[in-house]
């Protein structure tokens, strides 16, 4: 509608719109948010800006600036700092930021705002000025698409005339934001309201954010002058405070307004066009930063939709021994990484050989020689290797041989010093994999995992077959077996007198990565479980179910889950054999090496053998055949 037809010496108003800064520290927080809470929610989230405190303002504030960062998603207070509150929509693809109507939006936001604003008894500089934010993170390439809209209700006034501020009314404001921070006032009889009276004079206080150098207010005024135009003002006199001197007094007459409003407010680009934004901060960020974040986006992804309740923590939490830098020790790693565990540990005695590269991913063709002239130490470059693959990862590797049943002590000081470090490291690590290439090798971890009571995770390969288990927790009401419970004897040297073949662990390639992906798997199925070690097999979890046993062949390529408990006589987890452990430590580990017949003997598997036989001999007797003389049918045996 018109109010009042220009004249000659009337000039329109101008304004300046405010621009945006918005911070790294807002994207990166952006980005946890959105992995974290977030996820497919692309629901209107509160957030605030900020501008600096018009008292405070220097020469450099010759606009008004819309600030944001990380504390934008948090309440904040600071002397220095007027605060906005903000919406922010974040959608889900490029796609939908680029199709949404943005004139559509914008007016759905200013019908808000125009309905907050007419209904506004005061001038609460939160209700007039209010901000949106329309972004698309592309967590991938760490892109953020952005565009901030400042609704702005459009009324259209002319300058009459402008004068001078009387040095009394710049103290009066002074005075009056020395209390805290208001934007606008209604000035009357000296003094200054924050809530219109129609009753009183239409005199009114401008605080302007802006300095700027041609005297152009900011923007944030149009908000307040649709208001008093709602209201019934045609005239009025607007002081325009600045603390750089530059205040002004400027009589105005209004020359149209509409009702409903048109809106205005999307923000404008450097060059002066409409248009949104683009934060690119993968070049700024650091590398190792970046593929931190890389490497837990897939993980977290999976919370959006796919596994909500998965408890992604405690896996990375985990501290990981491998025992075994081979072709099962590499998959298992890598795929422990893929998982987001950051602590892994290699233990092995052998060094790499031209064979392991094409087997084992872990390693290299450089790394099969080095300066001795030998292949480099498995264990020591699987744990390089795995920091350059990533650098987060905290990997060590030890040279270290597992003093192994049935091949009696030689070196006692060194086999000793051995078992101590294995001890050491038991201690310091939550979860044992057992990835060793002969049957006698893991003896001694699958007893320590259970004396120390330990998550253990035994993967073994035969040429087309694989066995992937859990062994049971000496807490279990009913305990699950270990690697050793079906067996009669106690293991014993397998490595000596062997051809070629026997010594090579000969395998179907595929068999190892079948094995290792379920190994951890399994761990991570555990890991869910309300009571982690002491799930019954194939209880369910949030995330499936767990099995004790995964045995699979590929001859048929078929796959079973299998159950076996706690042998009372094993050889390994039996409550006999971990007792003595617990008593002799060293010294009991040391009789057992020289001696397997000492294990059997303690676990009572050489009475087991002993009653077998006689069994044996007791069946044969009573299946013996009578003298063939005194059978009727004799006459068919001449």
């Amino acid at each position: 509608m018109t109010a009042t037809p220009s004249k000659p010496d009337q000039k329109p108003t101008r304004h300046i719109p405010p621009q945006s800064f918005v911070e790294a520290s807002f994207f990166t927080r952006l980005s946890q948010l959105k992995l974290d809470q977030f996820k497919l929610d692309s629901s209107r989230v509160a957030i605030h800006g900020f501008i600096t405190n018009p008292t405070k303002l220097n020469k450099f504030n010759d606009m008004p600036i819309v600030n944001l960062d990380q504390d934008s998603f948090e309440s904040s207070t600071d002397d220095l700092k007027v605060y906005i509150p903000g919406e922010l929509l974040n959608v889900n693809t490029i796609e939908e930021f680029k199709s949404l109507d943005k004139p559509k939006l914008l007016n759905v936001w200013g019908q808000e705002m125009y309905q907050d604003i007419i209904k506004s008894e005061s001038f609460d500089y939160k209700t007039f000025n209010k901000f949106h934010i329309l972004s698309f993170s592309d967590l991938k390439k760490y892109k953020f698409y952005y565009w901030l809209a400042y609704p702005t209700l459009s009324s259209s006034w002319l300058i009459e005339r402008e004068d001078e501020v009387k040095p009394e009314t710049i103290d009066l404001i002074e005075k009056e934001l020395s209390n805290g921070f208001q934007q606008f006032f209604q000035l009357h009889k000296g003094k200054l309201h924050k809530k219109f009276d129609r009753a009183n004079e239409p005199a009114f206080v401008f605080i302007d954010a802006s300095l700027n150098k041609e005297k152009k207010s900011s923007n944030q005024v149009k908000n307040y002058l649709y208001y008093l135009a709602h209201k019934g003002i045609k005239e009025l006199g607007l002081v325009t405070y600045r603390n750089n001197g530059t205040s002004v007094k400027q009589h105005l007459v209004l020359e149209s307004f509409s009702d409903p409003p048109k809106f205005t407010g999307w923000e404008r680009t450097s060059r002066g066009k409409l248009g949104p934004k683009l934060a690119d901060l993968g070049s700024l960020i650091d590398p190792l930063q970046l593929a931190e974040q890389a490497v837990e986006l897939n993980l977290k992804l999976m919370k959006w939709r796919i596994a909500p309740d998965i408890d992604l923590d405690i896996i990375k939490e985990q501290k990981v021994l491998l025992l075994g830098a081979g072709t099962l020790g590499s998959y298992v790693a890598r795929a422990l990484m893929g998982w987001g565990v950051r602590k892994i540990t290699f233990v092995d005695n052998g060094r790499i050989s031209y064979s392991n590269p094409v087997r084992q991913p872990l390693y290299n063709f450089e790394d099969c020689f080095s300066d001795d002239g030998q292949g480099e130490i498995k264990a020591v470059k699987a744990a390089e290797n795995l920091k350059k693959i990533f650098p987060g990862v905290d990997a060590a590797g030890y040279n270290l041989e597992v003093p192994m049943i049935g091949h009696p002590v030689t070196d006692e000081p060194k086999q000793k010093e051995n078992y101590e470090t294995l001890l050491n490291l038991f201690d310091e690590h939550d979860v044992i994999f057992l990835l060793m290439d002969s049957r006698e090798s893991r003896w001694l971890p699958t007893l320590l995992g259970a004396s120390k009571d330990k998550i253990v995770i035994n993967a073994a390969l035969g040429f087309d077959s694989y066995l992937v288990m859990r062994h049971g927790s000496l807490k279990q009401p009913e305990r699950l077996g270990c690697y050793y419970c079906n067996d009669v004897v106690a293991p014993n040297d397998s490595l000596s007198d062997r051809t070629l073949d026997q010594m090579c662990t000969v395998t179907r390639p595929g068999g190892a990565l079948m094995a290792s992906s379920l190994a951890v798997e399994l761990l991570v199925s555990i890991l869910q479980h309300p009571d982690k070690n002491l799930a019954p097999h194939d209880s369910l979890t949030k995330f499936g179910n767990v099995p004790h046993q995964i045995r699979g062949f590929l001859h048929n390529f078929q796959q079973n889950k299998l159950y076996a408990p706690n042998y009372v006589h094993c050889s390994a987890c039996s409550n006999t054999v971990i007792d003595e452990y617990n008593k002799g430590g060293w010294l009991f580990v040391k009789k057992c090496l020289d001696s397997s017949q000492y294990l059997e003997d303690i676990c009572g598997l050489t009475k087991v053998q002993e009653e077998a036989e006689l069994a044996t001999k007791q069946l044969l007797e009573d299946m013996s055949l009578e003298d063939p003389d005194d059978d009727e049918d004799a006459e068919w045996l001449d």
